[in-house]
């Protein structure tokens, strides 16, 4: 696939390439330089930045909670954890 720089430096992605890493208008882009070439990275934080505070976990629940979930026991837990004790 082929770009060409615009009088103003701009070039046009290829919409292939727009459309394999799902960028849209606004997309923020990171650009490094590795010897002879260009490398564009779409930009994390900013995708982070959008989503933070859109995902609502249920009354009762902690984020604490999902990640033990996720993840398992964290350092200092009670061993087992206070819900999972034999009656």
């Amino acid at each position: 696939m082929d770009a060409t720089v615009a009088e103003r430096g701009q070039i046009t992605l290829p919409k292939a390439v727009r459309d394999a890493l799902g960028l849209v208008k606004g997309t923020k882009l990171k650009v490094e330089l590795d010897g002879g070439r260009i490398i564009l990275r779409k930009d994390a934080s900013d995708a982070l930045a959008r989503a933070r505070g859109r995902i609502k976990l249920p009354p009762g629940v902690s984020t604490d909670d999902i990640l033990r979930d996720l993840r398992g026991r964290a350092p200092g837990d009670p061993y087992p954890p206070p819900d999972k004790k034999e009656a």
